[in-house]
């Protein structure tokens, strides 16, 4: 999939989530505002109940999305036969989408009542979504090829060398700019104390600090249009590599308690779910079949 396929593949996903939340809300924002007790009263009440039309509908397809989205995403990680259909960040992303998209829903379904086990269920839902979030920030924080392996700290700092010699070749007021870059990473990899939301903090901050100083250097020296754009893009990819180098290990580990922490939340989500399910079928409870 090529870089504007993938655009247009990640901008159809984000739409379509964006779409049907602002039409669930339009839609029923009068009877979700409605009080409880009155709602049975509401014109829109068959419709939009858990038990109604679209209420249930919503229940249903919600679920079967992120049961797809769950197994789906588990069976292209660990089934050799489907590792040729597509690329692993492909398939991530499509897991988040399904992931975003049917708790979307399934918040719908329930009309923002929670009571008894079903409750369970859905703030461990919520659980799921919030570490998914905190998941994808870790993940992005690993480098990965296109086809979304993990890269070593020894192909890092291979890329590392070959930025450095295709710059240093070239332009000496770039070349001069990633000198100040290595030198004041060094000096700011002695300063990273404390836990990691707080150096996460400090070294995006310290970031952000030296990209303006390049920014206001860079302009002094003559760079201007497309040069300055390109300078600034290969010293932040510079910062970037550096930073990832740098906390390798660390995010890899993360990951690895990110996983503890995620799965048991999904799990009890589904198995919950499914009981859910199943006495619903026990009371008699069916949408249009």
């Amino acid at each position: 999939m090529g870089r504007f396929w993938h655009s247009l593949y990640l901008f159809s996903l984000v739409a379509i989530t964006i779409l049907v939340l602002v039409f669930l809300v339009v839609y029923g924002a009068d009877y979700y505002l409605t009080d409880i007790g009155e709602r049975h009263f509401h014109e829109q009440d068959a419709l939009l109940r858990p038990t109604g039309l679209i209420g249930h509908g919503l229940g249903i397809i919600g679920a079967t999305l992120m049961v797809v989205g769950v197994f789906g995403y588990m069976a292209r990680k660990r089934f050799r036969f489907l590792w040729r259909l597509g690329v692993l960040k492909h398939w991530l992303e499509f897991h988040i989408f399904l992931c975003t998209l049917g708790p979307i829903m399934v918040l719908f379904h329930t009309s923002f009542k929670f009571g008894g086990i079903v409750a369970v269920s859905f703030w461990s839902m919520v659980a799921v979504v919030i570490s998914g979030v905190i998941g994808r920030v870790i993940y992005l924080q690993i480098p990965r090829t296109i086809e979304g392996r993990e890269m070593s700290l020894n192909e890092l700092n291979k890329m590392e060398a070959e930025l450095w010699a295709q710059i240093s070749n070239g332009n000496e007021a770039l070349s001069a700019g990633l000198q100040k870059v290595n030198v004041a990473l060094k000096t700011q990899s002695y300063r990273e104390e404390g836990n990691y939301v707080k150096r996460l903090a400090n070294r995006l901050c310290f970031e952000r600090s030296l990209i303006a100083e390049l920014r206001k250097e860079l302009k002094e020296k003559g760079f201007k249009g497309k040069n300055y754009r390109k300078a600034i893009k290969i010293l932040k990819s510079k910062i970037i590599m550096n930073r990832r180098i740098a906390w390798l290990s660390t995010m890899q580990q993360l990951m690895r308690y990110w996983h503890v922490a995620h799965l048991p939340f999904a799990l009890i989500m589904l198995v919950i779910m499914l009981v859910h399910i199943v006495v619903a079928l026990l009371f008699g409870y069916n949408w249009i079949f």
